[in-house]
């Protein structure tokens, strides 16, 4: 056999065994592309205020087009829609970086908590100690006095001192779900009205 003849053969052979990989992959193998966008799914929480003891905490997945609602909550901000009350206004407008998230804080809050950056309100007033909490002991069980026991007898339990605030049971499933999403895919709060 020839040199020529030699080489489209050994072409030809590369060219089969090439098909017969391509034709052998997993059928249920994505397409690289949805491999991508799945990987580099992020997500974020929303608050609409509508008042201080009846807004709505989600947890939102950024897609194409209107982002997705995964979960919703009721949930309560401060004990005045003023914005620039400090320790008990509501939180200004805007996003809000995420600085940690805890199961068993031990402060003024306890328990689950999510912490959030300082904002200044609109006047220029620093806002700080900033958390998404609920009412319960540092280990996420119901205590014995007011700040540790969520009673869902009325909406005082969700006032708070310009936090955004969720029942106890709540605020543990918003933690389930970004447990098993990855809270590093978590960007930010952003805050509305």
């Amino acid at each position: 056999m020839g040199t020529r003849a030699r080489l489209a053969s050994t072409a030809l052979t590369m060219t089969l065994a090439g098909g017969l990989t391509a034709t052998m992959a997993p059928a249920q193998a994505q397409p690289a592309g949805e491999r991508t966008a799945a990987a580099a799914a992020t997500y974020y929480l929303k608050f609409d205020k509508n008042t201080v003891t009846n807004s709505k905490l989600s947890l939102m997945k950024s897609v194409a087009g209107p982002d997705k609602v995964i979960a919703s909550y009721k949930a309560g901000s401060g004990t005045s829609t003023n914005t620039c009350a400090v320790g008990k206004g509501w939180l200004p407008n805007g996003n809000y970086k995420i600085e940690f998230h805890r199961k068993n804080f031990d402060g003024i809050i306890n328990g689950y908590v999510i912490k959030l950056a300082d904002k200044r309100c609109s006047k220029g007033t620093k806002r700080t100690e900033l958390f998404i909490h609920s009412e319960m002991k540092p280990n996420g069980k119901q205590g014995s006095i007011e700040s540790e026991k969520w009673t869902n007898s009325n909406p005082n339990d969700y006032y708070s001192n310009g936090c955004i605030k969720l029942n106890p049971s709540n605020i543990k499933n918003l933690f389930s779900r970004l447990d098993s999403l990855g809270w590093g895919k978590l960007t930010k709060l952003a805050v509305v009205s």
